[in-house]
């Protein structure tokens, strides 16, 4: 599905094009999807969740989320940074709450989150929200970054030099996640801002994209000169013939000033 959207900086009067277009697949494993993704031209945002703690369980709370974050952006118009990141903050923490409520209300329920991004523009730059191992990356100049940092046993371990990387891929803890929402009334969330650029590329996605593709055939598709739904499908395409091991989420989003 891709969607754009314009707007002005207001300093310059400079019109920024942003395109985005996301999808969600099953993989060739699981039964359900438990994965959710919400693209929003209108309200200048985009997000990818994942569900935790069983099939149906896991669903209703990346579904809780990306509501939940529609909900709070729902009418805030032309916003500042400080405004958008207030934004992002808010959803993530109220959407926090509304899963633990509904644990409380629904006991046999409990142990359900999710990991989730969030990535919201304004008018010279993003913000992105962040918690647990679905992951936002960056493509600038030619250069793939991976904007956030894995909440994570494994990502942990690495950070400690007790394991390299190659042995991270294959890890038999690698699902153990360390934060998500909807697990502790404490959120400690990852919160990144910046600038954007001409022909910047956001690629938002769960774990079902990177624990199949590695970074430089990610960097291989992002690169190529297809249209933003086709490069969407060949990412999923990319996750499934590595074995398609968890549900596959990818969001892009493609500025043009």
């Amino acid at each position: 599905m891709m969607a754009p959207t314009l707007f002005f900086k207001d300093e310059a009067r400079i019109m920024i094009r942003i395109t985005f277009s996301g999808k969600s697949d099953i993989g060739l494993k699981r039964t359900g999807n438990e994965d959710t993704f919400i693209i929003n031209p209108e309200l200048d945002f985009c997000l990818v969740s994942d569900g935790m703690g069983g099939a149906a369980a896991g669903e209703l709370a990346s579904r809780i989320f990306a509501e939940t974050a529609t909900e709070v952006f729902s009418g805030s118009g032309i916003r500042s940074g400080e405004q958008t990141r207030e934004l992002v903050r808010k959803a993530f923490n109220l959407a926090n709450k509304r899963i633990l409520d509904h644990t409380e209300n629904n006991p046999v329920h409990k142990g359900m989150g999710c990991t989730a991004e969030l990535l919201a523009f304004f008018e010279d730059g993003f913000a992105l929200g962040h918690i647990g191992d679905s992951r936002t990356y960056r493509v600038r100049n030619g250069h793939l970054k991976q904007l956030t940092r894995d909440h994570s046993l494994v990502q942990d371990q690495l950070d400690q030099g007790l394991i390299t990387q190659s042995e991270a891929r294959n890890h038999h803890l690698r699902n153990v996640i360390l934060k998500a929402v909807g697990v502790s009334e404490t959120l400690v969330l990852d919160i990144l801002s910046g600038r954007d650029f001409d022909h910047d590329v956001f690629l938002l996605c769960s774990d079902g994209l990177t624990d199949m593709v590695p970074d430089p055939l990610i960097m291989e598709v992002l690169s190529s000169k297809s249209t933003l739904d086709q490069k969407v499908a060949h990412l999923i395409q990319s996750a499934n013939s590595a074995g398609g091991l968890d549900n596959i989420t990818v969001v892009l989003c493609e500025l043009a000033l």
